[in-house]
């Protein structure tokens, strides 16, 4: 492997470097690492570890790695060429103000952004209770009273209801979604996308002349595209007397002055919280949102937290009803989500506790107020508006003047959307002042008039209450909510207090340098649908990322669309499919996947209309080829994809690989190799160039994007040459043979910065040594661990990859210590747990990364050989299971310090296991009961009476 002046064995040596810091081995660890490994070198390990089939020796074709200061100004040079403007563009997208308090402790706050997915709830209560404080907010002001945990935006948010709609249909139903004509566009062209693979007949027509016959499902927009407030009663109680199922994409912030979806018959209310404290960036990230009535609560998709109670019945949350989710349910699974928005929708509900319910309302106010004094401008000069009912956009007609409005308040500064060569609209938002609105009315030729009453028609006024749980009405103060803030922050174990070894999730570190860049206003203030001049800079940045990651990757093209990783799943899929049936291959509809696949794989491939086959793995975790070549056999004519992940889910780089590619190419089916495992590849190995034809690449895993407690995610689709015709189109044209999968162009823009700071501070020498390090980290961990707990796969010479499989069943057997118990036990001793049980159950999946240091891993090492020795307590019979530190675990200060102890094991043992830290990390509650908070389902804040009992 060729390497930089910077890089001797492998390994960056040259501390004044960026790529030196981001690893957290040094040379002198690494030499101590390598030792108990039992190999002479980094490049000696890899050669070992990696089939040399599969290696690259042409380098990666990115510039030469530059510092922090350099990479920002040059990150700057791109932002400058920007011309951010006041957007009064809409369409889903709204200038908003994040507040200071909520951008410093949440944005920009690495306690928040560094937290993974919250299945370990025990140490995840303060961004639960967020996410619980978002739900109330969705639920309230929706009028529904189940909402989720966040979506990835809108348009996708309406997909998943169409498919929860035709999940509940009553059998014998039709195949029909009726769409009014009045939605959204790209939400209407995501849905054409996520239809047509399914097999749904989608219908756009103006669900006020009627309910087409058979349909399981209707979308209503509210307001619509045009900014039109319509009473949408009687076509609701038409819909359900077809027993058809009724969703209403709904503006979350209108509902503060509009009467609630819920009111007036929806079953399912969809939408956005953009507006709520998170800038445009470009198109994302933005938290979608989904409430449902109660009795469709157990078919929502993606993440529902819930309040339960833990082991000394205090109230405690936690995700419930997790047996729906895709990661257990796989092709029967509700959706293929996985990472969600759990940050944006944290700042959403962030921004609805810092305002309350009487500020809420005044920001709409404020934006139907100055809509309405520009109605009354345009109409005293006698223009004719598209309707006289709105709430913050208006859509005025200027027969054959148009573009000339438009490009005329370009001229002062302000972005108008021209609709057609004879209509323009503008939206009012937050932002908004009286000096817009008067270079607004200049556009068009009129004065501005005098202020105005909103136009939000009286019977469609919202009478019902909203935010009524004290939570919205107690932090109002800037020291009041910073310290709540603080308070959720505390409770929570992120990266900033310790390693997070989790298999298959690569939790590594976010530099604060790669996070900058994204609060800067010259990308965040952007709107997606600017005028391409005006985001010169964006396109730069973006098409410099695309081709960077399309050569390390070893593949032709890349599209940053897709956001999150099983929505690049799902794009990649569709390519396959599209360019199948552009052949006239319309019967290859068969994806095979490994037995040990994340089930993302499968839930997404149900969504691009292929069916599932399974194909085993053999002893050694790898996929068995006597099988494989059993089921192409048998579906040989129908093969469209083989699924596969690489380095395996099983934490080994499979000898095969090249062989398991050719098989199914000789068959006529694709190769998808999944890029959650990117970490062990990059600068080694091109999934392009040994046989791959697509993947998708998490850049919130390898390319550092942070996890933010669940999301936000980006999931790029990279492809061969013979694939990039079938990459997701844009969803403003859709032209394209596969429509988008996301309802921006670029997708979640917002954050591309960070991965591209990544990779111009790290370099190919930083990137490669970034891979060798993290591969040496999880075979130290293994080796260590080795003579404890049987390590579960591993390669010809006994190496595992970037992660390595712990062995508990065993030992479970002989002492009833479940690898739950284990898990959070780890708790006590400062460390968030492993993966459990996946892929296989009852095991730990360990990826310790490249960011650790030895210390760090030195002291996870210690604190699993000391739990093994108090499982072997148990197993001797010295100790009962359940009267063990282990079955009691994990162990909060109330405990700790309660007058009475009454247990078999000293205060010291519960709580300071490892010894005693002035870092110690206190779990905020015990042990939570998941399946009493299933029965009693409760997904909203409760009144503080309820935990009476």
């Amino acid at each position: 492997m060729p390497v930089s002046s910077h890089v001797t064995g492998g390994t960056v040596t040259d501390r004044s470097v960026f790529a030196a810091r981001h690893i957290g081995t040094d040379p002198a660890d690494q030499d101590a690492m390598l030792k108990a490994v039992g190999y002479p070198s980094l490049e000696a390990l890899m050669d070992a570890c990696m089939p040399a089939l599969i290696r690259s020796r042409d380098g990666l074709a990115l510039p030469p790695a530059v510092s922090e200061t350099e990479a920002q100004a040059e990150l700057k040079g791109l932002a400058e060429l920007n011309r951010p403007m006041r957007s009064m563009l809409g369409l889903g997208y709204f200038g908003t103000h994040t507040p200071a308090v909520i951008r410093r402790n949440v944005l920009e706050n690495p306690s928040w952004y560094t937290a993974y997915t919250p299945y370990q709830a025990e140490i995840s209560q303060g961004r639960l209770e967020a996410l619980l404080n978002f739900q109330t907010m969705v639920a309230d002001l929706t009028g529904l009273p189940v909402a989720g945990a966040s979506l990835l935006d809108e348009a996708t948010a309406a997909a998943e209801a169409m498919l929860l709609a035709r999940r509940a249909a009553k059998r014998g139903a039709g195949d029909v979604f009726a769409v009014d004509a009045g939605v959204l566009p790209q939400t209407l062209a995501v849905l054409k996308t996520r239809a047509e693979p399914v097999g749904i007949d989608l219908q756009v027509t103006d669900l006020s002349a009627g309910i087409p016959e058979g349909a399981f499902g209707v979308l209503l927009q509210y307001p619509g595209a045009d900014g039109a407030v319509r009473d949408w009663s009687a076509v609701a109680e038409a819909a359900h007397a077809q027993d058809a199922l009724v969703t209403v994409a709904a503006d979350l912030l209108a509902l503060t002055l509009l009467a609630a979806p819920g009111e007036f018959g929806a079953d399912i209310a969809v939408g956005s919280t953009q507006r709520f404290g998170m800038p445009m960036g470009f198109g994302g990230p933005h938290a979608g949102y989904m409430a449902v009535a109660e009795k469709l609560q157990r078919q929502l998709p993606g993440r529902l937290v819930g309040v339960s109670r833990d082991s000394g019945d205090q109230p405690a949350l936690r995700l419930a009803l997790q047996a729906r989710e895709q990661h257990i349910r796989r092709e029967k699974a509700t959706s293929n989500i996985c990472t969600a928005q759990v940050l944006p929708a944290v700042i959403a509900s962030s921004f609805a506790v810092w305002h309350g319910p009487k500020g809420l309302r005044g920001i709409a106010e404020h934006a139907a107020g100055q809509a309405a004094r520009l109605a009354a401008s345009l109409t005293g000069a006698g223009i004719a508006l598209a309707s006289d009912a709105f709430f913050d956009t208006v859509t005025a007609a200027v027969p054959g003047r148009a573009d000339a409005v438009v490009a005329a308040a370009a001229e002062r500064g302000v972005n108008v959307r021209r609709v057609d060569a004879d209509t323009v609209a503008a939206s009012c938002d937050e932002t908004t002042t009286e000096a817009d609105l008067a270079d607004v009315c200049a556009a068009f030729g009129v004065p501005l008039a005098a202020p105005a009453a909103a136009a939000v028609p009286t019977g469609l006024a919202r009478e019902s209450a909203y935010l009524t749980h004290p939570v919205f009405t107690a932090h109002h103060s800037e020291t009041a909510m910073m310290r709540y803030l603080k308070r959720l922050a505390d409770m929570d174990y992120g990266l900033d207090r310790g390693m997070i070894p989790l298999g298959s999730c690569t939790m590594k570190l976010n530099a604060a340098a790669e996070m900058e860049p994204i609060s800067w206003p010259a990308f965040a203030d952007v709107h997606p649908l600017a005028p391409a001049d005006q985001t010169r800079g964006w396109r730069a940045l973006i098409d410099q990322l695309e081709g960077w990651l399309a050569d390390v990757c070893g593949y032709a093209a890349v599209s940053v669309q897709p956001n999150a990783g099983s929505q690049g799943e799902l794009a990649g899929l569709l390519a396959i499919r599209a360019w199948q049936h552009d052949r006239g291959e319309t019967g290859r509809d068969v994806c095979l996947i490994p037995a040990s696949a994340h089930g993302t794989n499968a839930a997404s491939a149900v969504l691009a209309g292929m069916r599932v086959v399974v194909v085993a793995c053999d002893e050694a975790g790898n996929v068995d080829l006597a099988d494989l070549d059993a089921k192409i056999a048998a579906h040989a004519e129908k093969l469209a994809a083989l699924m596969v992940t690489y380095p395996s889910t099983h934490g080994v780089y499979e000898s095969t690989i090249v062989e398991v590619c050719a098989r199914v190419h000789d068959a006529g089916g694709q190769v998808y190799v999944d890029g959650a495992n990117l970490n062990a590849l990059l600068g080694w190995a091109k999934p392009g160039r040994f046989g791959a034809d697509v993947s998708h690449l998490n850049l919130h895993k390898t390319f550092c994007i942070p996890h933010g407690g669940g999301g936000p995610g980006v999931g790029p689709v990279a492809v061969a040459e013979h694939l990039v015709p079938f990459l997701p189109s844009d969803p403003s044209e859709a032209t394209g043979p596969v429509g988008p999968v996301s309802q921006a162009r670029w997708g979640s823009a917002g954050i591309l910065q960070i991965p591209w700071m990544y990779l111009r501070m790290m370099g190919s020498a930083g990137v490669t040594a970034a891979t060798a390090s993290a591969v040496l980290a999880a075979n130290y961990v293994a080796a260590r661990l080795r003579d404890h707990f049987p390590v579960l796969y591993t390669g010809e010479h006994g190496l595992v990859a970037h992660e390595c499989i712990l062995d508990l069943r065993e030992l479970s057997k002989e002492s009833g210590v479940t690898v739950e118990d284990v898990a959070k036990r780890l708790i006590d001793y400062g460390f968030h747990a492993p993966t459990m049980s996946f892929p296989v159950a009852g095991t730990l999946m360990v990826e310790p990364t490249e960011s650790e240091d030895l210390a760090e891993l030195d002291r996870f090492v210690d604190a699993m050989v000391a739990i093994r020795a108090e499982i072997a307590e148990v197993a001797s019979g010295a100790v009962a299971v359940e009267d063990s530190a282990l079955r009691a675990a994990p162990h909060t200060a109330a405990v700790a310090t309660a007058d009475a102890w009454d247990r078999v094991y000293s205060r010291t043992q519960a709580a300071w296991p490892g010894g005693v830290s002035a870092a110690k990390y206190w779990p905020p509650v015990g042990r939570i009961d998941n399946a009493w908070g299933d029965r009693n389902l409760a997904c909203t804040c409760p009144p503080i009476e309820a935990f009476g009992e």
